[in-house]
């Protein structure tokens, strides 16, 4: 099925208000015409029929709630190059990830000052959009604009299962996971690690320390293989 996300402030009743953008992707790219059908998702876990009009407007059919996740995972990564974290939202978000939050962490080789923040921000959600639009997801992940580790910490539920992907050693996954919690805040450090501070303030913030195994896996590697493993355990892949 051919798919459109249109924010869920942009749709009244059965109408939705398209961009110049989403015009020229669905005459354009999709090469649609009237009364071809196709889904809308808002972003916000809802799904529309909907079919072309020969004004290039949409009609859209009744709004129905996709099934919610067994566990909302929260992926807190440190900033890395360009490619690396374009990378990992794209995978985050087919695998379920609800938000996003980048960090600058003590060893980040990444420093984002005055309008660049803004503009990776704009990007990394771009590029969750489109990943949730091609992987049938309903809903959008929130992705942050970059901020401090403390921030993330302190903006977790207490609902929530505090994760730190630790390359020292820790418990294994299948003993941190709890599938009865509400979500899972997942934290990948950068790739020179975290520092000894760092970790100490993510364990006094009661997040506990979890290994992937043996073997030295790069950023983007070792945050989707940990939201994989997670997804498994709380019931919701495989």
């Amino acid at each position: 099925m051919r798919r459109l996300f249109v924010p869920r402030a942009r749709i009244a009743g059965d109408r939705a208000a398209l961009t110049a953008s989403d015009r020229h992707y669905l005459r354009d790219v999709l090469r649609l015409g009237t009364g071809d059908p196709l889904q809308v998702f808002d972003g916000e876990g809802g799904i529309y029929p909907a079919r072309m009009e020969a004004s290039g407007g949409l009609a859209l059919g009744p709004r129905a709630q996709a099934p919610a996740p067994r566990t909302r995972l929260w992926l807190g990564f440190a900033l890395a190059r360009g490619e690396k974290c374009d990378l990992l939202v794209q995978k985050a978000t087919e695998l379920g990830a609800a938000r996003l939050s980048p960090f600058e962490a003590v060893r980040s080789v990444v420093h984002l000052e005055g309008g660049r923040g803004e503009k990776r921000t704009l990007r990394l959600a771009r590029i969750a959009a489109e990943a949730a639009r091609q992987c049938g997801r309903a809903d959008v992940p929130q992705v942050d604009a970059p901020r401090t580790l403390a921030a993330v910490l302190s903006e977790a539920p207490p609902s929530y299962r505090k994760i730190l992907l630790y390359e020292g050693g820790g418990e294994s996954l299948v003993s941190v996971v709890d599938r009865g919690a509400e979500g899972h805040l997942l934290l990948l450090g950068p790739e020179g690690g975290f520092a000894e501070e760092e970790v100490e303030r993510c364990l006094a913030s009661g997040a506990r320390l979890a290994t992937l195994g043996p073997r030295v896996l790069r950023f983007e590697t070792a945050g989707i293989a940990a939201l994989a493993l997670v997804q498994h355990l709380a019931g919701d892949l495989g």
